[in-house]
């Protein structure tokens, strides 16, 4: 592998929390796929776009946008060999041959200059490790007339669904585990512009988006799916097993809410931030 920026994360997404995500795909697609629709329409992918998506995991987002851009070529990059190796054979089972990954850290990775016309990611910039030397690093692989699309969180307020739905749990959540360190690096829209500025990019938007998150077919399995993930099982390592089983049976009951037909679906929101390398309307092939 390439040179890595961020050890810590390199350590962290290639063990335990790594597998769980490459072994459940489902799950967390079924979560963060509510937000494909707005992150893509923002990205608009052309049928020769040559696209790089940045924190790829399991590739479902690198699948789509190789389906979309069916002329040019899709690559996903991570730091995780049991992810990406989930993200190879599903490629692969699905017949997309512009579709590749490759792992590595992205804040560093030597991708060709003007390599790419679009960069994607669906949160996984929010881990680099210094985000201005990231983008800057990352504009100098778009081309001259290539553009970003990404996703964040939103900060989650006291009141919204998904803190009542786990009201039970989170006074138990008392730090981050390995692999979560970082999520909450860019929350702020000021601190997206300063960042993605003092990169070099221009025509910068931060859009808010709203979608229910799929967590489970029922109450009972999307508790399961809560108490699997990563923060919840690092949190509760050396938890009294009386408690968490009184904990989860809580959250269970709180998540009876947000049952559908569909599953249980709790809303969720996000910033889906665009950006251009150069300002719109200088010459195309004009270095900034």
């Amino acid at each position: 592998m390439h040179p890595i920026a961020n050890r810590q994360q390199a350590a962290a997404w290639n063990d335990w929390e790594g597998v769980h995500w490459a072994e459940h795909p489902e799950r967390y697609d079924g979560m963060m796929g509510a937000f494909n629709a707005p992150l893509f329409a923002a990205a608009d992918i052309g049928a020769r776009d040559r696209v790089l998506d940045v924190g790829c995991g399991t590739g479902q987002t690198t699948r789509l946008a190789g389906q979309r851009a069916h002329r040019g070529s899709a690559v996903g990059i991570d730091l995780s060999a049991p992810m990406l190796d989930r993200a190879r054979r599903d490629a692969a089972a699905a017949g997309l041959g512009n579709v590749t990954f490759e792992q590595g850290d992205a804040q560093v990775h030597p991708f060709p200059d003007h390599g790419f016309d679009v960069l994607l990611s669906r949160g996984g910039v929010m881990f680099f490790t210094d985000h201005v030397a990231a983008f800057t690093h990352l504009r100098r692989a778009l081309a001259p007339a290539g553009r970003l699309a990404f996703l964040g969180p939103q900060p989650a307020g006291p009141d919204s669904a998904y803190a009542r739905a786990t009201a039970a749990l989170s006074p138990l959540l008392r730090e981050a585990s390995p692999a979560s360190r970082g999520m909450g690096s860019l929350l702020d829209p000021v601190r997206i512009r300063q960042v993605l500025t003092a990169a070099g990019f221009t025509d910068i938007e931060v859009a808010p988006s709203e979608a229910p998150m799929t967590f489970g077919a029922d109450a009972d399995d999307a508790a399961d799916f809560l108490f699997s993930m990563g923060p919840t099982r690092h949190n509760l390592r050396a938890a009294d097993p009386a408690t968490v089983t009184r904990v989860r049976t809580e959250v269970r009951d709180a998540l009876t809410e947000f049952e559908t037909p569909d599953g249980v679906r709790i809303p969720g929101a996000v910033w889906i931030v665009t950006a251009s390398r150069e300002a719109r309307g200088l010459p195309a092939g004009r270095e900034a």
